[in-house]
């Protein structure tokens, strides 16, 4: 049974799985409480993030968008996590873009980590490798990863944390890739998390 004040998360992924890895690093040491991972859902078939889930322990599942409507999807997606108890929604290397229904619905309770400081490289068409491909073609000597909350507008969300990770000499967009998770976006996220949880409780509690 599950304490009260544990927040029930949700994490969604499209691929590989390196920020849920992060996730379920921390809450195994102890530094994502009061926040637990409860649901990790995909939109991909075959994402290996579903492996990293069960592997945990966590409950893992598709939910693939081909052949839905973006309306029909969401209304399976929110069934789900309603099911479960979700109180916060993380997007991890999620690909899909969400609509206002759920945005809505989870307004404030959705968070997000991009691999750019934003509001630099960020919005529709703006992920993954892509973006490290657009700040090395810029020449910026800094670059880094924002966790943010969720609105309506891509990468358009109140910025929570950013760190800057700078461009070395020789850099392609894959060794910068690399850094970028490894000094900023595995380290930012989980804190986001704990916070956005503790909050949630907080809030709660002083209801």
């Amino acid at each position: 049974m599950l304490n009260q004040n544990t927040v029930q998360v949700a994490v969604l992924v499209s691929g590989g799985g390196t920020n849920l890895q992060a996730l379920l690093d921390a809450e195994r040491d102890g530094k994502l409480a009061p926040g637990r991972i409860a649901l990790v859902v995909s939109d991909r078939e075959g994402a290996y993030a579903l492996t990293r889930a069960r592997e945990a322990g966590v409950e893992a599942l598709c939910l693939p968008r081909k052949g839905l409507g973006g309306e029909a999807w969401e209304v399976q997606l929110l069934d789900l996590v309603h099911a479960r108890g979700i109180r916060l929604v993380v997007l991890a290397g999620f690909l899909s873009i969400l609509g206002p229904q759920f945005v809505n619905t989870y307004k404030s309770r959705i968070v997000n980590v991009h691999p750019s400081l934003l509001p630099a490289f960020g919005g529709k068409g703006c992920y993954g490798l892509k973006v490290h491909e657009m700040a090395l073609a810029r020449g910026v000597k800094l670059t880094g990863a924002t966790v943010h909350l969720v609105n309506e507008e891509p990468d358009g969300g109140p910025i929570l944390l950013q760190q800057a990770v700078a461009v070395q000499p020789g850099d392609t967009p894959k060794s910068l890739q690399r850094r970028v998770m490894e000094e900023a976006e595995w380290l930012l996220l989980p804190r986001a998390v704990k916070a956005l949880s503790q909050e949630i409780v907080r809030k709660e509690q002083d209801k």
